[in-house]
């Protein structure tokens, strides 16, 4: 759309996985787990809240590849991880947390739509569960085949 496209780091560090994460990543409760929260931004706007989680595990020295790659895809492909695919995708609507609507930029009143997302490898192994927070009216989520 014309927008020139930027980003931030919030948060990249490892951790136990909370029961939604285990399940979305396969996993038991607490089990470590790598997570990355971002600011995705447009002209300078903030338009998506992402937080991608990685089992830490399967893929050795993700964290270090995520500290050194640009993108989610050049980080894995160096740990080993050549191509990957959206296994699904869900899509809900909810008031945004306080944290969330500063960082977004957006007022409390507003809803963000939530996605969750579970990508695996070429043999179908979960490699990440993320969930995204976009401020409405300002995103739209469009899926084609």
């Amino acid at each position: 759309h014309n927008k020139d496209p930027s980003g931030q780091v919030l948060e990249l560090r490892e951790a136990p996985a909370d029961a939604t994460v285990a399940a979305g990543l396969g996993l038991r409760p607490g089990a470590r787990i790598i997570r990355l929260d971002r600011l995705g931004l447009a002209d300078g706007r903030p338009v998506s809240l992402g937080s991608h989680h990685f089992p830490a595990a399967r893929i050795p020295g993700l964290l270090a590849h995520l500290r050194a790659e640009a993108t989610i895809t050049a980080a894995l492909a160096a740990a080993g991880i050549a191509d990957y695919r959206r296994l699904v995708t869900r899509v809900t609507a909810r008031m945004p947390q306080p944290q969330e609507a500063e960082l977004l930029r957006m007022p409390r009143n507003r809803p963000v739509l939530v996605t969750e997302n579970i990508n695996v490898d070429a043999t179908g192994a979960v490699v990440e569960f993320g969930i995204a927070r976009y401020p409405t009216p300002r995103v739209q989520i469009v899926f084609e085949p």
